[in-house]
């Protein structure tokens, strides 16, 4: 230890010592889940008090010592490990066993990024990473329906999955609506989804817009002979309406496979998530991130990260998130951030901001393990018959100021396809409407895939050509 660190060390008062570790033997032992945190202290406090703090607050303390505490209360203490003074970064490995043994991810946030984010001791507390232990994988959900059923289900693949949110985002009826997705889905998209406030408005109520949508989708389907999918906002103001609404959808005549159900997962809470995720499997569970920025904006110093928010989300079993543009499209966002954390929940391994995580509930130097990691690393399907081994992956889903232009350059800087994209008014604002917007994404797609520049391309697609010129315009008349 440094004599830096001895100093701080022995500035701890006798509480703050029983959450202080920092020669902890080996805490990726599998008892604990480990985070890192920038932490810059406020008042009189040093570092390491005031991580001493964090840690106190965060699993079994309070501001001062309590004469209930036990000596088995003491082990579930949470632990300073690790200091980056440089930084001002500081790990604190969690004893898992803290958490709800009911695989409750809520729980988790109330310890690790709860209380301690409003203590008065810091002027700056910011979760950017976590590790998950294999023997704490065991005891959560994951996703059950994955991009990899949805790509079974439309039959596509080596491409990514081509969607719109409809826009304007309110104030369409329910018959306006449906002919929105069906203009998409006849000019050749695959997916449509609810925007994030979507709900039962008087001028659009929900059971007619889930009739026409049905409707529509068959209409489509009959004259493109291709299958396709609606995501429905399911959020509701009670557990019960939430639930009527997903049964609405699943009794409407759709078929399994076409249809996902939306949660606003942080404004709804984390309950409704697992709620949708366990009692519906065989559904993909489509977590839209709104308010998300309140917490993860990289100039705000209180919160946690991208990564973090999408790490927990594939824990509780969303099938898909939403995880930014990496400053492709017009949401905050780099690629150090949207990008590390769209790979930190689509592979069986993927390297953190901190920490390299591997999805497996066995050990990682099992050979049935490496050869899990192997597989996914060759984009090959995994965990169709042997979820027992790992947790399923979770789809990056990118929205945000995307349009047919844009759809390259995010892809390079993605690193690849597994992903759905959603755009807006890079569809609906086409020249030509809806439906030659869908047919513009469409052939930028193929562009892609035929390894052709998209002008080049444009030249024998018109649709495609009205985009580009639109779009470019667009562009210049922004800056």
């Amino acid at each position: 230890m440094s004599p830096i660190h001895e100093d701080l060390v022995e500035s701890l008062n006798p509480k703050q010592q029983s959450y202080v570790n920092l020669q902890l033997p080996d805490p990726y032992n599998g008892e604990y889940l480990l985070g890192v945190f920038h932490l810059i202290p406020d008042g009189k406090l040093n570092i390491l008090q005031a991580a001493a703090e964090t840690a106190a607050e965060s699993s079994t303390g309070t501001n001062f010592k309590v004469n209930t505490e036990t000596p088995f209360s003491r082990t579930m203490n949470a632990l300073v490990y690790k200091l980056d003074l440089e930084r001002d970064l500081v790990w604190i490995a969690y004893p898992w066993r803290l958490f709800d043994r009911g695989g409750n991810v809520q729980n988790i946030l109330t310890y690790i990024v709860g209380n301690i984010l409003g203590i008065k001791e810091i002027k700056a507390l910011k979760l950017l990473d976590v590790w998950f232990p294999p023997s704490m994988l065991e005891q959560y959900d994951g996703p059950s329906y994955t991009l990899d059923d949805m790509r079974k289900y439309l039959g596509v693949h080596d491409r990514p999955i081509l969607g719109t949110i409809v826009k304007p985002k309110m104030g369409l009826t329910s018959a306006e609506y449906a002919e929105v997705c069906y203009d998409f889905w006849v000019g050749g998209g695959d997916f449509v989804k609810n925007d994030e406030p979507q709900a039962n408005q008087d001028f659009c109520p929900y059971e007619k817009m889930v009739k026409h949508v049905k409707e529509a989708m068959d209409k489509a389907v009959k004259e493109t002979g291709r299958k396709k999918v609606h995501s429905f906002n399911v959020s509701a103001a009670d557990f019960d309406t939430m639930i009527e609404r997903c049964e609405m959808i699943v009794n409407a005549g759709f078929e399994p496979g076409s249809y996902a159900f939306l949660i606003d997962g942080i404004t709804a809470g984390w309950m409704a998530v697992q709620t949708l995720r366990r009692r519906y499997p065989d559904v993909f569970i489509h977590f839209h991130r709104a308010a998300h920025g309140a917490f993860t904006r990289p100039e705000n110093p209180i919160g946690f990260s991208v990564l973090v928010l999408s790490k927990f989300a594939r824990l509780a079993g969303a099938s898909g998130i939403h995880t930014g543009t990496a400053g492709v499209g017009k949401m905050k966002g780099t690629p150090e951030e949207d990008v590390v954390a769209a790979h930190g929940i689509l592979y069986m391994r993927s390297q953190g901001h901190f920490f390299e995580q591997t999805w497996t509930k066995i050990p990682e130097n099992d050979k049935d393990a490496v050869y899990l990691v192997e597989e996914d690393s060759a984009h090959h399907v995994i965990l169709e018959d042997d979820s027992w081994r790992g947790m399923k992956k979770c789809c990056p889903i990118v929205s945000g100021g995307l349009n047919p232009i844009r759809l390259k350059p995010f892809i390079d800087v993605m690193g690849n396809v597994d992903f759905i994209t959603t755009m807006g008014s890079g569809v609906h604002a086409h020249p030509g409407g809806t439906k030659e917007g869908a047919k513009a994404l469409v052939q930028a797609c193929d562009a892609y895939l035929n390894k052709m520049d998209i002008a080049e391309y444009a030249r024998d697609h018109r649709e495609l050509a009205q985009a580009i010129e639109y779009f470019t315009k667009a562009q210049k008349d922004a800056m």
